[in-house]
């Protein structure tokens, strides 16, 4: 009886290491990407068999609560602008001189035809605050040793997946790849990440590719061209009146 206590004991230990020991894996990788704020110059590529389309932008984000992201290229798209506060966000077309609210319905649908979602871009969800995370058995990708981490939403919070897997390298805590899984366990899209390098800083992945599980023959690339962090941004820099004005 004496041994049963202790094994349980030494199971409920190790089970409580092991969950905190996962979040503080992705809190790391979290804090690493976005910093206290940050600013940075993107590229995306819509990749399709018979086609390609580029759109270059302009992002600002402070903590995970706020973000900008403005579209400079090309000259049909130029101008239009996303917003985030908290749990709501806005998209701003100069074209029809209006602010769209977008609802929570929509997070799930197609950024600007690629592939990455709403979520995906504005980063409505937090992967720290709104899932929990289990270790599970390590990996290795393309010779890089890497932790693989499961992600399951909490109950009632605002996120757009089923369930997430997470790859990160043990040494620099960067994420290799990323699978997405729809409420029915059904593989939705892969994010493969690389091109590491020093940037604002850091050494961080900066080309990241999302692709389609149901089309791999499609895949939209996005390539950080400038990134710096802990810039000097205010909570009222992120707002509607701002949408409108920012260049």
């Amino acid at each position: 009886m004496k041994k049963l206590l202790i094994f349980t004991i030494l199971t409920i230990v190790s089970f409580r290491t092991t969950a905190q020991t996962a979040t503080e894996i992705i809190r790391k990788v979290e804090d690493k990407m976005r910093g206290n704020s940050n600013e940075s110059v993107m590229k995306m590529t819509i990749v399709r068999p018979e086609w390609k389309r580029e759109i270059t932008m302009k992002a600002w984000a402070l903590g995970t609560e706020y973000s900008l992201i403005l579209i400079t290229a090309p000259a049909r798209d130029k101008g239009q602008a996303f917003l985030k506060r908290e749990n709501e966000m806005w998209n701003w077309q100069p074209s029809i001189d209006r602010v769209i609210k977008l609802p929570p319905s929509m997070m799930m649908q197609s950024w600007m035809g690629s592939d990455f979602t709403n979520d995906d871009l504005v980063k409505e969800s937090s992967i720290t605050r709104d899932y929990t995370h289990a270790l599970k058995a390590d990996s290795t990708i393309n010779g890089t040793s890497v932790y693989r981490i499961e992600l399951i939403p909490k109950p009632e919070a605002p996120v757009v997946w089923g369930r997430i897997v997470a790859f990160i390298d043990k040494k620099e805590f960067n994420q290799v790849l990323v699978h997405y899984y729809d409420e029915d366990d059904i593989l939705v899209n892969a994010l493969v990440l690389s091109d590491v390098r020093t940037i604002g800083g850091k050494r961080l992945p900066t080309r990241m590719e999302m692709i389609p599980a149901e089309n791999p023959k499609h895949k939209t690339i996005v390539e950080y061209l400038d990134l710096k962090f802990d810039v000097p941004l205010k909570e009222d820099f992120f707002s509607l009146q701002n949408l409108k004005r920012i260049r």
